[in-house]
Order: C-alpha cells, then sequence, then structure tokens
C-alpha cells in the first residue's frame, strides 16, 4: 500500500516538472446522458500526452541514477512518458515498444532522443526484452505500472483532481495494468466511489477480481497499445481490491463513440485509452445515480485520429 501523504511528498518534487492538466465542467446532455454535471480532467494535455510522464519523472528524480541510463516497456505512452523526462533529465534511454504500438507514439519516442526497439507483438514480450536489457547493462528499469515509484506519480493525477475538483462523489479510470486507478485510489482512501473501465476485449483488472488475484486476461482490441498489458501488477491488486468499487467493460465501438463525442462537443482529442472512461458513460455500461456527481479521466491522445494535411 501507498499513502496519500506518500503522495503528496512526491508531487512536491515532481511539480516543477508538470503541467497542472485542466479540469473542464460540462452538461451530461453534450454527451447525450442523464447526469446534470461532469468534471473531466483532460492529462491529455500533460507532457508527452498522457498522465505516464507523472510517474516517469518520480523514478527519474527519487531513484540514484547508472551510467547504463534507464529503460522502460511499454505500449508507447509510457515509453513517450520516460522518453520526455530522460529527455529533460539528460539521461540516456531505451524504450521497448510491441509491434501494436502506433506509429505516433513511436515517433514520439524517437522524437525525444531515445533509443527504440521492437520487441515481439504485445507488452509482455517487450517487457520481457527490456529485463534483459538490463540484466546485460544495469540500466535502471522504470515499470509501467508495477513499482511503488510509477503508483505515487500516477497518485498525483487524484491529488490535483481533488483541488480542482472537490465535491466529486464518482470517479471513472481507465484500466490497463492498473497503475493509474492504483495510485488515484490510493490517494482518495476510499472517500469516493473510483470505477474502473477496460475494454471489453482487453479485461484485465475485471480477470483478476473474478480470480482474486491477478491473472493472464486476453490483450487484444482497439485501445491494446495502452491498455492491454495482459495482467494487472502485483503492487496494483490489493490496492484495487481494497479501495476500487467496481469495473465495467465497453466495446471498442463505444470507445470509438466517445472519441468522436469528445471531437464534436470539445474538440478535445483522445485516443482510445484516453476515451475509455467516457464510453462507460457514453455507452450506458455505467448509469450514476441522480445524486452521484461523477469526475472522469480523459488519460490520453496520443493519436492521428485528426490529420491536420
Amino acid at each position: 500500500m501507498i499513502s496519500a501523504q506518500q503522495i503528496r511528498a512526491n508531487y512536491e518534487v515532481i511539480a516543477p516538472h508538470l503541467r497542472r492538466t485542466p479540469v473542464v465542467e460540462v452538461d451530461g446532455a453534450d454527451f447525450g446522458i442523464s447526469t446534470p454535471r461532469l468534471s473531466l480532467k483532460l492529462e491529455q494535455l500533460q507532457h508527452a500526452g498522457s498522465f505516464k510522464t507523472r510517474g516517469a519523472f518520480t523514478s527519474l528524480l527519487t531513484r540514484k541514477l547508472p551510467e547504463a541510463g534507464v529503460t522502460a516497456a511499454s505500449g508507447g505512452n509510457h515509453g513517450a512518458g520516460v522518453a520526455f523526462a530522460a529527455m529533460k533529465c539528460k539521461v540516456p534511454a531505451k524504450i521497448f515498444v510491441p509491434s501494436v504500438a502506433s506509429a505516433a507514439k513511436i515517433r514520439q519516442i524517437t522524437e525525444y532522443g531515445a533509443n527504440l526497439v521492437v520487441a515481439g507483438e504485445r507488452y509482455a514480450e517487450a517487457l520481457t526484452a527490456s529485463e534483459a536489457w538490463v540484466t546485460q547493462t544495469g540500466a535502471m528499469p522504470i515499470h509501467a505500472f508495477d513499482q511503488i515509484e510509477t503508483l505515487l506519480g500516477q497518485g498525483t493525477v487524484g491529488l490535483e483532481l481533488e483541488s480542482q475538483a472537490g465535491n466529486l462523489t464518482t470517479l471513472l479510470l481507465a484500466v490497463g495494468g492498473g497503475g493509474l486507478i492504483a495510485g488515484v485510489a490510493s490517494w482518495y482512501e476510499g472517500r469516493i466511489k473510483i470505477v474502473g473501465v477496460e475494454p471489453e476485449q482487453a479485461p484485465t483488472l475485471t480477470r483478476a477480481l473474478e480470480a482474486g488475484r491477478p491473472v493472464d486476461a486476453e490483450a487484444g482490441g482497439i485501445a491494446a497499445d495502452s491498455l492491454a498489458p495482459r495482467r494487472v501488477g502485483e503492487l496494483v491488486f490489493p490496492i484495487v481490491r481494497r479501495y476500487v468499487e467496481k469495473t465495467v467493460l465497453v466495446s471498442d465501438d463505444a470507445i470509438r463513440d466517445a472519441q468522436r463525442r469528445l471531437w464534436q462537443t470539445l474538440r478535445v482529442v483522445a485516443e482510445p485509452g484516453g476515451a475509455a472512461a467516457l464510453a462507460a458513460l457514453t455507452s450506458g455500461r455505467y448509469v450514476p445515480e441522480p445524486e452521484e456527481r461523477v469526475g472522469v479521466l480523459i488519460c490520453g491522445g496520443n493519436t492521428t485520429a485528426v490529420d491536420f494535411g
């Protein structure tokens, strides 16, 4: 377990390196849902396009760095966050990604100066390759979700959100490996309802809760480059079991629809994983009670869905 006190102390270290991403209040009717008001935290505006940069800076600023630099395995966003933080800290970085990583994320990682390797088809294979690199070189691994520093960094999303929208009773978060939901849930410590949202084709947390432990799950679908690590983290699971109310599953079509609604209504560009939490509301998979005050995290925007060319 990690504590809100630890998250606050960590925020003081990493805050100078982050953007304090905004919260926008919208009418539920704008998205075709009955909830009177929604609070959307636009974390896709974070450096490198997602919340992952928070955990990356936490590792780089609080751990002893070897000469070999850092390494990470990622579907794309974590790699971009680590590459960005390493660039700012002037530390060498080697990022391993699976072949499902989008061209936009691969380009982003290399533009930040990291050495990029495509290894395998899915995240688990990229992770194996990165672990071999650690053994070979002594580079410091920065895990995408199952590491204390990563959880502390992602938990700062909750710290910010509570200061910006302190009246929330419910928060919807997308789930891949679980670092985000575990970090944010650790901040709130049961004071609000936390709901995890997963693609139907990548139900990692849902399967873990059913089994009572992390287990392998399907790893596919439109958001496979950000929400399909095959299983949730060992550190993540006890936090989730203690603080997360439930999970809901959404279809790929629902995620695409949520992406379109964000663009049409707010001119917000979200990648599939970034729009998944909103999809739970717009598809009716999660229906709030009339008295609920609902927040949604738009957690990533690394996509080429809008082509200005």
